[in-house]
């Protein structure tokens, strides 16, 4: 199950078109939003594209990630443990809730806004599902632990942790909820740097190592999609469950890593060129290379998980999500990361160490690959 880690009624207070079952069109009469989180990743981009789509936004965090941004939006300082008091007394038309991995956080927040806001919008990932052994869509069984009072989210928890998060908040406003499945997410900003590795290894130049034939489909979501998916959602009051990612077979390994080469060769020109070594999945398996941090966005096409990058989107796409070509999240993803701050930028969170690359080319070529 390691792969699986990867990590995204109406109220009698409410004064928005929402109230009326109006389908609010982008850009019309201004929301009131507030996002639990909202100064990290898939927030920052929530809030930035809510303020320019002229949205009254207001941000809950514990004020310790990125505090100086948005200085112009109001800020209620809190905790998701019980410390929620800053909540108390407002009302907004919907919520976002970006940060929620424990289920009594989620159950906590949205019970308490359940008479103040009209729309909860939970954040929940594909790794919700209880199997990939065949393509998932939203009706798909989702994950489930034996003891459901664990709150540790490490040691395979985290799918089935954020399915019961999805039930929390269901629970808490039934018939108000609009839950997001999302993809692994690619972008500008991205903290884990699952999709950032491609495009930032090609930029040091040299043999890289590229995982199986080229042909294994992956799949994820650019960030700035997902926002405006979710903000699109709200505005035409779109109740329900919805997967967001590119489209299954849309994309193959083959794809981001020529689009990676492409992009560095352009944007950071290495000395030498990076190429692409194509390593099978065989032997990467014999190396134990089977980790989704050590090869992110690739996903061998067989065993147990074989149908991860075989996630439906077709509901979401029904309801208008739109996809930014892959060329363009590349682009944006590294001139982001070559613009980072100093050497500190060159540390990458996943993907292979550089001298595990080399040993492994190595093995590669020594066997007469």
């Amino acid at each position: 199950m390691k792969r699986r880690s990867f990590i995204a009624a109406a109220s009698a207070t409410a004064l928005s078109p929402l109230a009326a079952g109006a389908h609010t069109a982008r850009h019309g009469p201004a929301l009131r939003l507030l996002i639990l989180g909202g100064t990290q990743f898939i927030g920052v981009h929530l809030t930035r594209l809510a303020l320019e789509r002229g949205h009254q936004v207001t941000l809950f965090n514990r004020g310790k990630s990125n505090p100086g941004l948005f200085p112009t939006v109001e800020k209620l300082r809190g905790d998701r443990n019980g410390e929620l008091d800053a909540l108390r007394g407002h009302s907004w038309d919907a919520v976002i809730d970006d940060s929620g991995y424990v289920p009594r956080h989620v159950r906590l927040s949205a019970e308490l806004l359940a008479p103040h806001v009209q729309r909860y919008v939970y954040v929940s990932s594909v790794s919700a599902y209880a199997s990939f052994a065949r393509p998932n869509d939203e009706s798909s069984p989702l994950g489930t632990l034996r003891d459901e009072s664990v709150e540790d989210i490490g040691g395979g928890n985290y799918g089935p942790l954020k399915a019961l998060c999805e039930r929390a908040a269901q629970t808490a406003m039934p018939h108000r909820v609009i839950v997001i499945r999302p993809h692994i997410v690619a972008g500008p900003d991205d903290p884990t740097d699952r999709f950032t590795y491609w495009p930032a290894r090609a930029s040091r130049g040299g043999p890289l190592l590229a995982p199986g034939s080229g042909t294994d489909g992956t799949q994820y979501i650019d960030v700035r999609d997902l926002a405006r998916f979710m903000l699109d959602a709200i505005e035409y009051d779109r109740l329900g469950t919805y997967n967001v990612a590119i489209p299954p077979g849309t994309v193959t390994m083959g794809a981001l890593v020529a689009g990676s080469i492409r992009t560095a060769r352009a944007l950071a020109r290495p000395q030498p060129p990076p190429r692409a070594v194509w390593v099978s999945a065989a032997f990467l398996e014999e190396h134990k290379v089977d980790d989704d941090q050590t090869l992110p966005l690739w996903f061998p096409p067989q065993g147990e998980e074989a149908a991860i990058a075989q996630v439906s989107a077709q509901r979401a796409l029904a309801a208008g999500l739109r996809i930014t070509p892959l060329a363009t999240t590349l682009h944006d993803t590294l001139q982001w990361y070559l613009q980072g701050p100093g050497a500190a930028h060159l540390a990458l969170k996943s993907g292979l160490e550089p001298a595990r690359e080399a040993q492994l080319l190595q093995a590669w070529h020594t066997q007469g690959a």
